[in-house]
C-alpha cells in the first residue's frame, strides 16, 4: 500500500503544475487542448488582467496621473507585464513611471526617495523579486499615503488598498479535479489544461481612510469583498 501511494505522489508530481502566465510559450505544453507529453494542470492569469487592473485602478483614483511600477528588467514575465501596463496607460493617457530594479535593495532604496506628488499611485507588475518583498512596499505606501493595486486578496488584507486577480479558491477546487483524476489513472495527456475564469476585486476601506482616499460608491458596488 505504501509502494502504491508513493507511485501515486510521484505522478501528481511529475504531471501536474498551476501556473501562471503562458504555458506554451513557457515550454510545459504544446497546446492547451491537447498538452502532450506527461504535464497539464491549470493555467491563471496575472499579466494578461495588467490593463483591466489599471482600468480599475482609474475608475478608483478619478484624477489618477501617474502611477509607478517596479520590476526587475531581467524577468521577462515582468518586462511583458510593463508592457501592457505602458499600453494601457497611454491609451488612459496615465503616465507609468517604470523603475527597474534588480536587487532587494534597489527596491528599497527606490521605494524610499519616492517624493510626494511623485506619483499618484503604486501599480504592481507581476515580479516574482517584488512580490517576495511585498510587505515592504505595502508598509512604505501606507506610511507615504499611497494608493496600491495588487492582483491578489491577500496581499490587500495585509494593507493594499486594492486588488484584481484571479480567485485561488477555484484555482484549489479545479487542482483537487486533476489531482483526484491522476490518482485514479487518467493520463496528463488525456487532460486539457484548463483556465479557470472566476475574477475577483477586492478593495480595503480600512486603508483608504488611512491614507486619506474615498473610494467611489460605483466601485464599491462592483467588489466581491471589501474589508472594512
Amino acid at each position: 500500500m505504501a509502494g502504491s501511494l508513493e507511485s501515486a505522489h510521484q505522478r501528481i508530481s511529475l504531471t501536474g503544475f498551476a501556473v501562471a502566465g503562458d504555458p506554451i510559450s513557457n515550454g510545459l505544453i504544446q497546446s492547451f487542448a491537447k498538452p502532450g507529453g506527461r504535464l497539464t494542470g491549470v493555467c491563471y492569469l496575472t499579466v494578461d488582467l495588467t490593463p483591466k487592473r489599471l482600468e480599475i485602478l482609474n475608475e478608483i483614483l478619478p484624477k489618477l496621473r501617474k502611477v509607478v511600477a517596479f520590476y526587475n528588467p531581467k524577468n521577462p514575465i515582468s518586462t511583458e507585464a510593463a508592457k501592457l501596463g505602458r499600453d494601457a496607460a497611454q491609451q488612459m493617457k496615465i503616465q507609468f513611471i517604470e523603475r527597474p530594479v534588480t536587487s532587494v535593495d534597489e527596491l528599497r532604496s527606490v521605494l524610499q526617495k519616492l517624493k510626494p506628488g511623485e506619483t499618484d499611485a503604486y501599480f504592481y507588475v507581476s515580479d516574482a523579486m517584488i512580490m517576495d518583498n511585498v510587505q515592504t512596499i505595502i508598509h512604505t505606501t501606507l506610511e507615504k499615503k499611497l494608493p496600491t493595486m495588487f492582483t491578489e486578496q491577500s496581499l490587500v488584507a495585509a494593507g493594499g488598498l486594492a486588488s484584481y486577480g484571479q480567485n485561488f479558491h477555484e484555482v484549489g477546487r479545479i487542482s483537487a479535479k486533476y489531482v483526484k483524476k491522476v490518482l485514479t489513472g487518467t493520463r496528463p495527456q488525456e487532460l486539457p489544461v484548463e483556465q479557470p475564469r472566476e475574477y475577483e476585486l477586492v478593495i480595503n476601506l480600512k486603508t483608504a481612510k488611512q491614507i486619506g482616499v474615498t473610494i467611489p460608491q460605483s466601485v464599491i458596488y462592483q467588489a466581491d469583498k471589501v474589508i472594512r
